[in-house]
């Protein structure tokens, strides 16, 4: 099903994380003198993306969800998801991630974005009426204002290897 458009700017932050999250991947198993590099990139991820993005999920889309009544589990699960990748960003942002830690970070992040994209969305967008979708993209907007609408540039370690 294609993206409403009221869904569409959490749809593209959403893009931005995923990217982070093949990186990871891709990097893995990383070495403890890429530690930092990576945290670093969190941390910046965190302040200019993630912080705002959390709460529009939560005060905007899920409070809307949560009023169906088959999407309250669902809505449960994200924000207990949202709380352990609150953690795994807190304890980058300390520096203290193993890479044990990041690599699962970065699964469980694609993992719950998935979840976002391909139940959440998918649902609200069968359930919800056009007015209604477009009210919940005019809170999203307003909601998502002080976030950084530009993917962050990976540094010279964190950049996938054979990208100049």
């Amino acid at each position: 099903m294609l993206r409403d458009t009221s869904l569409i700017p959490l749809s593209r932050q959403h893009q931005h994380a995923l990217a982070l999250c093949v990186r990871i991947d891709r990097a893995s198993p990383v070495g403890a003198r890429d530690l930092e590099a990576w945290q670093a990139e969190m941390a910046q991820i965190v302040e200019g993306e993630i912080r705002v993005h959390f709460a529009a999920e939560e005060q905007v889309v899920f409070s809307k969800a949560a009023e169906f009544a088959e999407l309250r589990p669902l809505v449960g699960e994200l924000i207990a998801e949202h709380a352990v990748l609150r953690e795994d960003f807190a304890c980058a942002e300390r520096r203290g991630m193993s890479a044990e830690r990041l690599a699962g970070f970065g699964k469980r992040l694609s993992a719950h974005i998935r979840k976002e994209e391909r139940l959440l969305f998918e649902r609200m967008q069968e359930l919800m009426n056009t007015a209604e979708l477009a009210e919940l993209g005019a809170r999203l907007v307003d909601a998502l204002k002080d976030a950084t609408q530009v993917c962050a540039v990976p540094s010279e370690t964190t950049r996938l290897q054979g990208e100049k």
